[in-house]
């Protein structure tokens, strides 16, 4: 077995079953919170709301931005909580209690239009994405402390990635579809909103209540402060290429995420085609997960990763020729897209779990908390600035936006840059993300210790523990 796959301790104690399918529920919310905003939110501002698409860019980008900086500062902040019932759980259930109503509340839909409109949703969604990131960061930090052996966190994080995908099949198709059934108006938002924060609730609080007897075998720690972190990441070159790879691909689904209900509504000429272009992309999430993972034991996790980024460049394209192939080449590129994706979401996280084993083998020293934070909040933002891209794209092309009872007919330019922001930008972010991959296989060797190395590294954790 590689040195960066080992566990660092002996023989460990499987988790119960309650734990690992109970810990996967936390992805109902992650996935739901990564897919919906990035789906509908930018389209809710300048379709139903008014908002001019320069100005709905900046009210979805700003406070996702902000978790840039949240991240980390939750990250240190759990490292040192005292709170009754650990370092982690005290803030998933903070977090739960905070984040359904608050996105709710992004939805709801108030009298406002234009401008006033978007400060409304603005700071709705910085207060959401706050409590996000309380949720979020001690959540993906527990697989490394709950168990070190690599087995058994690699069944933790199949349940995780498993109820990743439902939850992005399952929200991205019920939020435009209640949306849509009412007609896209306010009203129809708003009872949207309501249902899908339910969704979220259920996730969030299933993770806190069924990780209560959770283990606690290792304890990582956040460097603390951010200028701390940065550096930890600048002199770990596998970790920085693997963030700058994935940052990319989420910057590329980002923007396809955003431009799916304009693509539905102006290139294939139906609002409600929306539903069956998500379910081509996300519904081979769960049917080809066990095949990625598959390929992944068999050839290597960067081989696949290879295989998937290039997949989905070429899905990309492919969706390109839609408005002039017609509407089925539009549905069997997203369907190759979405094949790809299901690899983006498992791959780079085994990827990550590979790269912080591999640090505790090659320093002595727990960081999962420091470098997870730090995932967290690049994944976060490449996905809001995925939506203000596409709103740049928007507003350089003309772009005209309309309220519910109003709709405009869109200028011949706006058309095309909406066929191409859909299709031909993600793809050329797709082709970028390879380079750093290339790369991070190139560090990754570098750091991995000679076997005699590893065994002493591992044995002086050893003592160190027994300390």
């Amino acid at each position: 077995m590689p040195p960066d796959l080992r566990a660092t301790s002996g023989p460990a104690v499987p988790l119960p079953r309650r734990v690992r399918v109970g810990y996967g529920l936390g992805s109902l919310c992650t996935g739901t919170f990564a897919t919906v905003p990035g789906l509908i939110l930018l389209y809710y501002l300048t379709d139903v709301l008014a908002v001019p698409a320069a100005v709905a860019g900046f009210a979805v980008f700003l406070p996702k931005a902000w978790d840039v900086l949240v991240n980390p500062l939750v990250g240190a902040v759990s490292d040192r909580s005292r709170l009754r019932g650990g370092p982690r759980r005290p803030f998933l259930l903070i977090g739960a209690c905070t984040l359904p109503p608050l996105f709710a509340l992004v939805f709801a839909a108030p009298p406002l239009r234009g401008a006033a409109a978007a400060g409304y949703v603005a700071v709705l969604f910085l207060l959401a994405a706050t409590a996000y990131a309380v949720f979020q960061v001690p959540y993906v930090t527990l697989p490394a402390e709950m168990t070190e052996d690599a087995g058994e966190r690699g069944r933790v994080l199949g349940w995780r990635v498993g109820f990743l995908g439902v939850a992005i099949l399952l929200s991205g198709a019920l939020a435009p579809a209640i949306a849509d059934a009412g007609g896209d108006t306010p009203a129809g938002y708003r009872l949207m909103g309501v249902a899908v924060a339910g969704l979220i609730a259920v996730g969030m609080f299933g993770a806190w209540a069924a990780t209560k007897d959770a283990p606690t075998v290792a304890r990582s720690e956040a460097e603390p402060t951010l200028r701390a972190q940065l550096a930890a990441v600048r002199e770990h070159r596998p970790f920085r290429r693997l963030v700058a790879m994935w940052t990319l691909q989420a910057l590329a689904v980002g923007v396809m995420l955003a431009g799916v209900q304009y693509f539905a509504t102006y290139t294939l000429g139906s609002a409600t085609a929306v539903t069956p272009l998500f379910a081509a992309l996300i519904g081979p999430l769960v049917l080809v997960m066990p095949l990625w993972n598959r390929l992944s034991r068999r050839c290597g996790v960067r081989a696949a990763q290879w295989c998937a980024s290039l997949l989905f460049t070429a899905g990309s394209l492919l969706l390109a020729l839609a408005p002039v192939a017609g509407a089925g080449v539009g549905y069997g590129a997203v369907a190759v897209v979405g094949v790809a994706y299901a690899g983006l979401q498992l791959l780079p996280l085994n990827m990550l779990a590979e790269t912080l084993a591999a640090d505790v083998v090659r320093t002595g020293r727990r960081r999962a908390a420091t470098f997870t934070g730090l995932w967290t909040a690049a994944e976060t933002l490449a996905f809001a600035l995925g939506a203000g891209v596409f709103a740049l794209v928007l507003a350089v092309t003309g772009f005209r936006s309309s309220d519910a009872e109003h709709q405009v007919a869109q200028p011949e330019a706006a058309l095309t840059g909406i066929a191409l922001g859909m299709s031909l930008l993600p793809a050329l972010l797709a082709a970028a993300s390879l380079w750093p991959l290339h790369r991070y296989a190139e560090a990754a060797r570098e750091q991995e210790p000679a076997p005699e190395q590893a065994q002493e590294q591992e044995d002086g954790v050893e003592t160190e523990r027994a300390r």
